[in-house]
């Protein structure tokens, strides 16, 4: 636990890393403090972006999007190795996360599974985004990985904290997946040895993958739409609607639990990706999850389906 870094010292951390760094605009003043705290910090969450292009990446990391404004990290490691600094103080990249795996990020232990969203991350956690499409398969230039493990070192040393501290946003929110397709045990033991530590010898725990109920997630999508305000009837819904954020379908604002007329629309679209269709000629696709259509966001984003 600690007061985050001047916008100076955590500059100057990085670049007595060895990283190159890319001074974006008014970077040291671009930040969500109005909305909400920023501190105290206690560790370093990597993300990857769902983009491809570097200029059109951090563009986007800086300015955000319809529906979630920017910066969305403080930091974007491109695939060519460079951190391009685009915001600092509360930024919005790691949303509600796990209480339980805070307190174990704080206590520099073990972490558990996260199987929770109740505490605010942005307040918690500086945020690096990575620019990959997250589909498994986009690579991971070494370039771009010495970066990410620089990066870590350099605000771990600069705290005094150890890899412990260090955590992807898969570990953080349930349904989350990235960074993926990074070797995050090498990450680790490459943090770990520019620390002069020794690694941790508990194991690392493999999160657990959320199941999302068929019969509940189309009984929310049936139900929620008319109702007052934004009640949540089914958890699982959470769960669907990061994996349709991360299609780019669900604007991040709209991750809240409740299946409503946005969320609807959002799997309209991702049907129609599928090639599905509404029954008449030029009707859209229903919006109502089917069985086909779950199973494969699931294979995509990291949860099971039943009945």
């Amino acid at each position: 636990m600690a007061t985050p870094l001047s916008a100076e010292s955590f500059l100057s951390a990085l670049e007595k890393e060895g990283l190159v760094v890319v001074q974006v605009g008014d970077w040291r003043n671009h930040n969500r403090n109005s909305k909400g705290p920023w501190g105290p910090v206690n560790g370093v969450m990597i993300h990857h972006t769902v983009t491809k292009g570097s200029a059109k990446t951090v563009d986007i990391c800086r300015k955000g999007y319809s529906g979630l404004p920017g910066p969305l990290c403080h930091g974007v490691i491109t695939k060519d190795g460079r951190v391009h600094l685009v915001g600092y103080g509360r930024a919005n990249h790691a949303g509600l996360g796990d209480p339980d795996v805070l307190a174990a990020v704080i206590a520099e232990r073990a972490r558990p599974a996260d199987n929770e969203a109740t505490v605010d991350g942005n307040r918690h956690f500086y945020g690096f985004e990575c620019e990959n499409l997250g589909d498994g398969e986009d690579p991971w230039p070494a370039a771009q990985v010495e970066a990410i493990v620089r990066v870590i070192t350099a605000l771990c040393r600069k705290h005094g904290w150890s890899v412990r501290s260090a955590l992807r946003h898969l570990d953080w929110q349930p349904g989350k997946v990235d960074p993926r397709g990074l070797d995050w045990g090498d990450v680790e033991a490459r943090v770990t040895k520019r620390l002069g530590a020794k690694p941790p010898t508990a194991p690392r725990p493999t999160p657990a993958r959320p199941v999302i109920d068929l019969s509940e997630l189309v009984k929310a999508a049936r139900t929620n739409p008319s109702m007052k305000g934004t009640p949540v009837t089914y958890a699982g819904v959470r769960t669907y609607e990061a994996a349709l954020v991360d299609e780019g379908l669900l604007a991040k604002k709209r991750l809240d639990g409740h299946f409503g007329w946005d969320t609807v629309e959002a799997t309209s679209e991702w049907q129609e990706r599928l090639g599905y269709r509404g029954r008449k000629p030029g009707q859209p696709a229903d919006g109502i999850p089917g069985k086909t259509s779950l199973v494969k966001l699931g294979q995509r984003h990291g949860f099971d389906v039943r009945n």
